[in-house]
């Protein structure tokens, strides 16, 4: 298995992949523009490691290409003459679609676009998949168990929907962020040390996000258990719809959709244009 760039996704998944035992370090060699990235990641996880993304593809059957999406077409470009129907090729460059790839490299490859989050680097990314038209039998279900060894997947089947995802769990990790910076903030405001106010935010996210995962309970009804009659959970709630919190996450998560598309349409256009449509 070969990572063509080994940025913070690319490391998530090297990482996940060799704790959870699901790939061997021997079998897995990576690449990057910085010796000292690539230095740092074989101490780490004892994979080999190149300064060329060539050579990660000629010796890989599985490459996953963990570059922003704004050199994706010029990495593309430069491995093109090593890419075949022998190799199962893994894009995780966020609003690129296989439209996009497929115009760029003018090849019948087998092509997979993956989102995962940053998550993958404690195991608990959310991650969806599309797969191209030249995919053969097994290679979704490869794609699956590779993501599962980090998180959940789901297959996607229209791609489109593809963009939907980018805006809701690729990005979302941010939105818990903020949302857990802003309870650690005003737990400081109301007399709690910066410590235990953002261990406690932090707590508190994890703890609701595996109820509801292991409750399997629609959050509404979660909710309401919380909410006793005139208590204080209901005040909280009673001031954050007042604040639009439901409107402003829509909204985020609607912004960040479309800006996946417009990346999209424009990676597209630039790849049509370097082949002279």
């Amino acid at each position: 298995m070969g990572f063509v760039g080994s940025g913070n996704m690319g490391e998530a998944l090297i990482s996940g992949l060799v704790m959870s035992n699901a790939a061997s370090p021997e079998n897995i060699i990576c690449s990057d523009i910085n010796q000292e990235t690539l230095d740092e990641i074989h101490e780490k996880y004892g994979i080999r490691t190149t300064t060329s993304n060539i050579e990660v593809v000629q010796l890989s059957d599985i490459i996953i290409y963990a570059v922003k999406p704004q050199i994706l077409g010029k990495v593309f470009k430069e491995t093109s003459d090593t890419l075949d129907r022998s190799k199962l090729i893994i894009s995780i460059a966020a609003g690129v679609p296989l439209a996009a790839i497929a115009a760029g490299l003018q090849k019948e490859l087998r092509l997979i676009r993956v989102m995962p989050n940053i998550c993958a680097f404690v195991k608990e990314s959310a991650t969806a998949i599309a797969a191209g038209d030249y995919v053969e039998e097994g290679d979704v279900e490869l794609a699956k168990a590779i993501f599962d060894s980090v998180g959940i997947s789901v297959f996607i089947r229209e791609n489109t929907l593809m963009d939907a995802f980018t805006g809701l769990s690729g990005s979302g990790p941010a939105y818990i962020f903020m949302i857990v910076d802003a309870m650690a903030d005003a737990g400081v405001k109301m007399g709690l040390s910066r410590k235990n106010a953002l261990l406690l935010s932090t707590q508190t996210v994890l703890g609701a996000a595996k109820l509801l995962m292991e409750s399997k309970e629609h959050p509404g009804q979660l909710k309401d258990r919380v909410t006793s009659p005139g208590g204080t959970a209901i005040a909280g709630i009673h001031t954050l719809e007042a604040g639009g919190l439901r409107t402003t996450i829509i909204n985020a998560v609607e912004s960040a959709t479309n800006r996946s598309m417009e990346l999209g349409r424009a990676m597209i256009e630039e790849f049509e244009k370097k082949n002279g449509k």
